[in-house]
């Protein structure tokens, strides 16, 4: 089983997304019809276009993990996808399991190896990701999917990430990837929702190929990967707990 498997957590997971209060199923508005059956056409060619590429890429990758962390190779985990249903999405692991003496995992930093720090600045980690992509759970540009645990933490506004389907990159990536701060993100997120586009998909695709090169904004201030986000305080100000972070 994948690490990041959990059979009880991933059931009790979707009971909480099924009934989430603001959980919708109507489509985007500017996805319907023909620009959505676009869209997909967009995903399934560039992912046909890549794979002679993505393929060798892959399997070095998993051989790198292999050896430098054992089995198994690929981290999987249930992810809120549009509309909140979730999903399975896979990625290489880039972190050893390696816990302290009570038993909860150590800091990324003392988790990261070398190879998986090199494999998450290059964003190979993210290949596995293109399966959840023919199989329609993801598009290769959307919000980022985040944590189930996130789901019940969201305001009305910020659920609303999800009236699209997540991607494998998107326009809070191009604009910081993990190194902004929630409330930029979900800005960023809902800027991408609000004012979605064929050519903004490609502006963002073109982005990330220059932020992936440059391997940039990989990594929050003073943490390997994002700050867990905690919720809403009392002004409506997403906030994150400074003393944990995890892949986004």
């Amino acid at each position: 089983m994948p690490k990041g498997t959990n059979p009880m957590y991933d059931a009790q997971s979707m009971i909480e997304a099924a009934s989430h209060p603001y959980a919708s199923s109507e489509p985007h508005p500017k996805q319907r019809g023909w620009r959505g059956a676009l869209k997909r056409a967009l995903d399934l060619t560039a992912v046909a276009a890549v794979a002679p590429i993505a393929a060798p890429l892959s399997l070095a990758t998993a051989a790198a993990v292999r050896l430098s962390m054992g089995s198994p190779v690929l981290f999987a985990q249930q992810r809120p996808g549009q509309h909140g249903h979730l999903f399975t999405a896979y990625k290489f692991r880039t972190m050893r399991d390696a816990q302290d003496t009570s038993g909860r995992p150590l800091p990324d930093a003392d988790r990261l190896t070398a190879a998986g720090r090199f494999i998450r600045k290059t964003s190979l980690d993210e290949l596995p990701q293109l399966w959840n992509v023919l199989r329609g759970e993801m598009s290769l540009v959307g919000p980022r999917p985040l944590l189930v645990e996130y789901l019940p933490r969201y305001s009305r506004e910020q659920f609303r990430r999800h009236d699209v389907m997540p991607g494998i990159t998107g326009w809070a990536q191009v604009c910081g990837r993990n190194a902004t701060s929630w409330r930029e993100r979900f800005e960023q997120d809902l800027y991408y929702v609000d004012n979605w586009s064929l050519d903004l998909d490609l502006k963002i695709l073109w982005r990330t190929v220059r932020k992936v090169l440059r391997r940039e904004g990989v990594s929050a201030e003073g943490h390997q990967t994002m700050p867990v986000f905690m919720g809403n305080d009392a002004e409506g100000i997403p906030y994150g707990d400074p003393n944990a972070s995890l892949m986004a």
